[in-house]
């Protein structure tokens, strides 16, 4: 199918409107274009709606549950009103918690930090680097890539069944792969770690820009997102979930807003009372604004409907993928197959380029963002490039210059707000650059590939 009939064809529903939508950049070969910004699986753009929200609330901005002026007042009724939304969002069980953070990783951090003594984790070699590292204090188990969602399963089955001495246990799963778009089994891993005693926390970072998330639904223990790829901007993320691991922890950070009484002992010591609700977990003035507009994302996509969102989505998909299926020197990276049910979420490679090379020239000749390296998932990379799973690597290839062989992948990304013709500009790019090549001539500078503008 053509790219021609692929544009011809009638879009499922109109992008969200986002922030940049209208930026223009120049190109190396003169003159300008719209910004194709294809790397929402990094960042995402912010929602208008998120940004409108934020700019009305700014000039009412106060210090929550510290003031008793009307500002403070009403940015704390603000605050846990955002927690009340992310609560509804994630279809939380009753009790269930939800902990402000900055992200993911520091989501994931606080989990690692709140585990029983004695915790055994299991985590696939798959998962992103936040998922991945965070349990240096618990004897870890790594599982290899499975090549199908029951392998996976069955895998998990296995790994719980010779766990010995008995004792807590802590699986981490991602719910979509930030290096395939692949949507991984979780209420089948979750019912697989349940059923041997185990607990399981989601990595919904990838998910939950993409699909509904119902912990309830999942039966998952605990989930953790970003507000950067929910089109959320100002640093902030959510753990979400069953609350007795946290309320045993000592707090994540110790200070103001964690503790509930402070008193000094006669023996000049200080004795401390630690709240048990999510606060005892959010030490310091919280990121008021940051929490307000990732429950203004939250609003805005439950009432786009996911059910609209992910049909638009998947027929961007479908323009990349089929697009691009009569160019043989492109191969896409997959763990389940191509048939596998994904996000707008795609890496590949390219025969005969460099991936930093080729991500240079969609950016300086076309004026499309994509991410190119080994994105923050080393072992995953390396397994599905078909090197040794366990060498380190970096995000990069400082040592690869253009034309030259390197071992990392190039990604793009889309999502809500993407229009069609920025993944139709994509598919139409990737083809000429492959048919004619660059038209440009690109060096490498501190490990990147950029435009050779010396001449």
């Amino acid at each position: 199918m053509s790219v021609s009939t692929l544009a011809a064809a009638p879009s499922v529903c109109a992008p969200l409107p986002v922030l940049g939508r209208d930026v223009t950049v120049p190109l190396v070969t003169g003159g300008e274009v719209a910004y194709a910004a294809l790397d929402y699986a990094a960042s995402a753009p912010a929602l208008q709606r998120v940004w409108d929200d934020v700019a009305a609330y700014a000039p009412y901005y106060g210090s929550v549950h510290r003031g008793a002026g009307y500002l403070s007042q009403l940015s704390t009724d603000l605050f846990e009103n955002a927690r009340r939304t992310v609560a509804e969002f994630l279809d939380c069980r009753e009790g269930d918690q939800v902990v402000f953070t900055r992200s993911t990783t520091d989501s994931l951090n606080l989990l690692a930090a709140a585990l029983p003594a004695d915790c055994r984790v299991f985590v696939f070699e798959t998962e992103h680097h936040a998922s991945l590292l965070p349990w240096r204090s618990a004897q870890v188990t790594y599982l290899d890539a499975p090549r199908s969602p029951r392998e996976a399963v069955e895998t998990l089955e296995r790994a719980l069944a010779d766990r010995a001495p008995y004792g807590p246990a802590l699986v981490c799963v991602t719910g979509a792969s930030n290096v395939t778009g692949e949507l991984w089994p979780v209420r089948e891993l979750a019912a697989a770690a349940h059923a041997h005693g185990a607990r399981i926390v989601l990595d919904a970072a990838q998910l939950a820009p993409h699909h509904e998330v119902s912990v309830a639904d999942l039966d998952v223990d605990w989930v953790a997102f970003s507000g950067h790829k929910l089109y959320a901007p100002f640093g902030s993320g959510v753990l979400a979930g069953r609350a007795d691991w946290l309320r045993a922890a000592e707090p994540y950070l110790a200070g103001g807003g964690a503790s509930r009484k402070v008193g000094r002992r006669q023996d000049g010591g200080v004795d401390v009372e630690w709240h048990d609700s999510a606060a005892r977990h959010e030490a310091g003035s919280p990121n008021v604004i940051g929490a307000y507009a990732l429950a203004s994302a939250c609003r805005a996509l439950t009432e786009a409907g996911f059910d609209t969102l992910v049909a638009r989505e998947q027929y961007l998909v479908r323009t990349v993928r089929e697009g691009l299926a009569d160019v043989p020197q492109v191969r896409f990276l997959s763990l389940f197959g191509d048939d596998a049910p994904r996000v707008g979420v795609l890496s590949f490679v390219v025969e005969g380029w460099n991936s930093s090379h080729f991500a240079a020239a969609l950016s300086a000749e076309y004026g499309i963002g994509v991410r190119d390296g080994l994105f923050c998932a080393h072992p995953l990379l390396r397994t599905l490039l078909g090197s040794d799973p366990q060498a380190q690597g970096e995000c990069g290839s400082p040592e690869s210059a253009p034309g030259e062989k390197s071992l990392n992948a190039i990604r793009v990304s889309f999502g809500a707000g993407t229009p069609d013709e920025h993944v139709e500009r994509f598919v139409r790019a990737v083809k000429e650059l492959v048919a004619d090549g660059a038209k440009w001539n690109y060096r490498t500078e501190d490990g990147r590939c950029v435009p050779d503008t010396s001449a």
